[in-house]
């Protein structure tokens, strides 16, 4: 059965990345180079491991703070390279990223990487979307059966289950973007709901 599922890590970095390391502005050779540098899809293999120089070589594959992906601007989001600080997801997308190339080996054409694979999601084909769980529950408070990183996974499933019924999930599939935006989107990634119109009423 087609499944959507939301991981709520960034999938790629800012366009300046790309420039500064001298990257081809393609997703997966993105993958491909970032896992060489920061193997933690490896057994016991830790992200602070890795920027403290004892394994892979991250020193050659570093961002500023002040870099920023354009999602990340439109909803405030803290960058990628801003690690240590309360609500960051330095280190999750850090440890996160080389996970996603090793779904994508494993599943190949089966699931859609959005929005790297296309914006549009194929009838009967599954998709991998990056959901900032922040966005939606505003509001809402941690339930005393969970954690907070239950929660946030319960509010993206429960988004995604609603949106899809109600039709909202196709219209923040397609947000309103500039074609030079939705190019640089192509590279850097979208956070799914950012710039649709209606993302407000996730917070009800």
């Amino acid at each position: 059965m087609p499944t959507i599922v939301g991981i709520d890590h960034s999938f790629s970095f800012p366009l300046r990345y790309f420039e500064v390391h001298q990257l081809e502005p393609d997703w997966y050779a993105f993958l491909e180079d970032f896992r060489a540098h920061w193997p933690t899809d490896e057994e016991h293999v830790y992200v602070d491991f890795v920027r403290d120089g004892l394994i892979g070589n991250g020193s050659a594959r570093e961002g500023s703070p002040r870099w920023r992906r354009i999602a990340e601007e439109r909803c405030k989001a803290k960058s990628v390279f801003h690690f240590d600080v309360q609500g960051s997801v330095a280190k999750s997308t850090h440890s996160g990223i080389p996970w996603l190339l090793y779904l994508h080996r494993q599943l190949g054409e089966r699931v859609r990487f959005w929005p790297f694979d296309g914006w549009d999601i194929p009838a009967g084909r599954s998709a991998i979307v990056e959901a900032y769980p922040s966005m939606w529950r505003r509001g809402r408070v941690t339930p005393e059966n969970m954690t907070d990183d239950q929660f946030d996974a319960y509010t993206i499933a429960d988004w995604l289950r609603l949106a899809d019924e109600d039709g909202r999930l196709q219209l923040a599939l397609n947000p309103p973007l500039t074609p030079a935006e939705r190019t640089v989107a192509e590279i850097e990634g979208w956070i799914l709901g950012v710039g649709f119109a209606a993302t407000r009423e996730a917070h009800r």
